[in-house]
């Protein structure tokens, strides 16, 4: 039988003189190799460099192979870095982050009874009940531009890079990292009246607008106004139909108002010509004739709409889709309402004895509108109520990408700076930095306008 060659026996470790157990090959004490000192000694020749030795085990003058693992390197000082804000051009070439397309439903909605609020409903449209849907989209920006550029070029600068131009479509022609829009981030204050808007942090452009105006009725008494508009995202060009309806019906009300317009025909007339319009917006781009049954599948453009106008005793809302408008009265102690009712599948639900608000605004459909301005909309039905508030306070006229985040009377209450009345722009930017604060999923539109009215310098913005 063939064995295998058997390692020279040692009575004690070279090194320590540990005497070694058997079969042993590594001494226990010292961890010297027992077999590699046993071994016969060969004659090293004097031009070869002996192996350094450690604890009795020959070193090998060879390189290790590398291991399969390697450790991480530690983090520099500072930690790691922070995620860079999509909306920020410190660093040229930020990430564009895109995110989803769906609206989220965010809870339930109330609306505080307007008789226990104090304020009388002197009328109401009716809703109508046609379905659609409606979806945002976006991603990423930039920050705005210089325009100084040396050699007397007067193009703009990249805020970036600092050293390309920007092409016609916003973006750098040298880093490619796209620009600030000017809708972005925009503010408005009057005497008596402020709003603000924000693109938020998900989408790539903002598809909201407002205009907020002051004047004078017939008989001298101040009147200040608020539009605004949301446009919807799964239709096409939806930053141009906002922009659109917010002009025409702030145009209209400055226009009827001081001729002596009761402020709730005006309204119902200032949201007609808003939704004209948006609808000369489908005719641009070719879509059918508005009394054309195909046309309802063109995509045509479309927003939705909520105005407030404020004299020294009304207060007059309009509105079409799901854009809304609360009261908050200065005196906390008193409950504050919601003065809209949405053009929505979940208000449907509900006004229809069919499911619970609860249930409603928790069915992923609860946020589809069934109603907005554009001409693919089935019929257009303005919604118009007028509101005898019997004490001072503020109407807050916002999209849903505020309202999400504070979506009761109460809610929203608690969001208005208690000095909101005083400073409207204020509490414009707290309540948008409201929602940005909450996750800025939407774009971001509030109008604060301090009831009664108070004279100030007209004008529009």
């Amino acid at each position: 039988m063939s064995q295998m060659p058997q390692p020279p026996r040692l009575s004690a470790c070279p090194t320590c003189a540990e005497p070694p157990q058997a079969g042993d090959r590594y001494c226990d004490r010292c961890g010297a190799d027992l077999e590699a000192a046993a071994a016969p000694t060969a004659r090293v020749p004097a031009d070869q460099p002996v192996p350094p030795q450690m604890n009795g085990a020959a070193r090998s003058t060879h390189q290790e192979p590398e291991p399969d693992d390697y450790e991480l390197a530690a983090p520099a000082s500072g930690g790691y870095e922070r995620m860079a804000d999509p909306r920020s051009a410190a660093e040229p070439g930020a990430a564009e982050a895109a995110f989803g397309t769906a609206e989220a439903a965010f809870g339930t909605a109330e609306a505080a009874p307007l008789a226990e609020a104090g304020l009388p409903l002197e009328s109401n449209a009716s809703t109508h009940t046609s379905a659609a849907t409606s979806t945002v989209s976006g991603a990423g920006t930039g920050t705005g531009a210089d325009p100084r550029l040396p050699g007397g070029d007067h193009r703009p600068r990249c805020a970036a890079c600092q050293e390309g131009t920007i092409d016609q479509d916003g973006y750098c022609e040298r880093c490619g990292h796209v620009q600030a829009r000017e809708r972005d981030h925009m503010e408005s204050e009057l005497e008596g009246i402020a709003a603000a808007t924000d693109r938020g942090l998900r989408h790539h452009r903002n598809e909201d607008a407002f205009m907020v105006s002051a004047a004078e009725l017939p008989d001298g008494s101040p009147v200040t106004v608020a539009v605004v508009c949301d446009g919807v995202s799964s239709a096409t060009r939806p930053d141009d139909a906002s922009a659109a309806a917010a002009h025409a019906a702030s145009t209209a009300l400055r226009t009827s108002l001081p001729r002596g317009a009761h402020p709730q025909q005006a309204m119902n007339e200032a949201i007609i010509a808003a939704a004209d319009a948006v609808n000369s917006l489908a005719m641009e781009t070719g879509a059918a004739a508005p009394h054309h049954e195909g046309q309802r599948h063109q995509n045509a453009p479309a927003c939705t709409i909520v105005g407030a106008v404020v004299t020294s005793d009304i207060l007059t809302i309009g509105w079409v889709g799901d854009s809304r408008a609360y009261w908050v009265p200065d005196d906390r102690t008193a409950p504050p309402a919601r003065l809209t009712e949405d053009d929505s599948w979940a208000a449907q639900m509900v006004a229809a004895g069919l499911m619970t608000e609860a249930e409603a605004y928790a069915d992923e459909r609860a946020h589809a509108i069934t109603g907005w301005l554009g001409a693919d909309a089935y019929e257009l039905e303005p919604h118009t109520a007028s509101y005898k508030p019997d004490r001072p306070g503020v109407v807050v006229v916002c999209t849903d990408g505020l309202w999400n985040y504070a979506e009761s009377a109460e809610q929203m209450a608690r969001a208005v700076p208690p000095d909101a009345r005083a400073r409207p722009l204020n509490s414009a930017q707290v309540l948008v930095g409201y929602a940005l604060d909450g996750g800025g999923h939407d774009n971001v539109t509030v109008a604060v306008v301090p009831f009664p009215a108070a004279p100030g310098r007209a004008g529009s913005a």
